[in-house]
């Protein structure tokens, strides 16, 4: 591989790793507002989870991202690198910007603005975008937050109706060792699904560049090397934490409590799985405030802040496109360097 696919891969990396940054608010978010664990304990509960996801959950998602949202292939293997190294820094630029703002936008959305903003810029044209992939993950845009929401909402009446019969605090007691789990169950899908996004870009480096066989390229096999390295990536970004978007997603929402928590953590875990099982790379963000917004809404309209979550859908509507054209702006820097 030469040193120029190699640093293109530690720019993948390095996304990875603003990803779980970025995104350490959606694992434990819940946890830590309900006041379950302290902020220091439960990234690193996130973490760990978020790594565990490496072994033996499949690559269905990267899969997606390496083969179904940009033809690489039909580029030279200069270009694909010029292009796949700008599209992974328009999307950690905007993951800058958001978490600068307080905003949880969606790191897997930020990633494939890059890819398509990159290659239209390259190909002065959406010749190389293949929309089926495209058509595909925007459709769970919409989607996946409202599974996570429906999840939430029916799983806060089942748990209500259960316990009708027990005690507030007693109740209180049992969901705060629950939410231990639920948090660790909801970590395992959020790294199975995003650090996915990665290998996928990493994958699609590997073609570039020769680096892996024909046929291991038209099955889309990712290396092990590349699954464990995506996942300690991440499973690191997440140790580090992203405090400034805790207090949107656990506190402006809704206020929570820890059986809040355990149905919001459990039905944003449900919702991953699905969509990892699918091969579909969803926002982690868009489903745990779908599952939290749902849970606050079981209380009535009132409990949930909808102009902090209407703050956040503008920020999930603005991501593909300003990826795109932040990726597009450094591809067309990075072109005259190519050649």
């Amino acid at each position: 591989m030469s040193l120029i696919a190699i640093g293109i891969v530690a720019i993948a990396l390095v996304f990875d790793f603003i990803n779980g940054f970025h995104d350490a608010a959606n694992s434990i978010a819940t946890v830590v507002s309900t006041q379950v664990l302290t902020p220091r304990r439960a990234v690193l509960w996130a973490a760990f989870f978020n790594f565990v996801a490496a072994f033996g959950f499949g690559t269905h998602v990267a899969k997606t991202i390496g083969k179904d949202v940009i033809d690489i292939e039909a580029l030279t293997t200069a270009v694909a690198l010029g292009v796949l190294a700008a599209a992974l820094v328009g999307a950690i630029v905007w993951n800058l910007i958001t978490w600068y703002l307080g905003l949880p936008s969606s790191s897997s959305h930020a990633l494939v603005g890059g890819l398509v903003g990159a290659v239209v810029a390259e190909a002065h044209g959406f010749g190389l975008v293949k929309w089926d992939g495209i058509w595909k993950i925007a459709v769970f845009i919409v989607i996946a937050p409202m599974l996570g929401l429906l999840l939430g909402a029916a799983l806060m009446i089942a748990i209500a109706w259960i316990f009708r019969r027990f005690a507030p605090q007693r109740i209180d007691s049992w969901f705060r060792v629950g939410q231990l789990f639920s948090a660790a169950f909801y970590s395992l899908g959020h790294g199975l699904n995003d650090a996915q996004k990665t290998m996928g870009v990493i994958f699609m480096v590997l073609v570039a560049n020769s680096a892996i066989s024909e046929e291991a390229a038209r099955a889309g096999a990712i290396p092990f090397w590349v699954i464990l390295l995506c996942h300690a990536a991440m499973g690191f970004g997440t140790a580090m934490g992203g405090w400034r978007i805790v207090k949107t997603m656990g506190m402006r929402i809704t206020k929570l409590k820890p059986v809040g928590g355990f149905a919001a953590e459990t039905a944003g875990g449900i919702t991953l799985l699905i969509n990892s099982w699918m091969g579909i790379p969803v926002s982690t963000t868009h489903v745990i405030t779908g599952a939290i917004t749902g849970v606050g809404f079981t209380r009535g309209a009132r409990a949930v802040r909808w102009g902090v979550a209407g703050q956040i859908v503008w920020a999930w509507v603005l991501t593909i496109p300003a990826s795109a054209l932040v990726a597009a702006s450094v591809w067309l820097l990075f072109r005259p360097l190519v050649g």
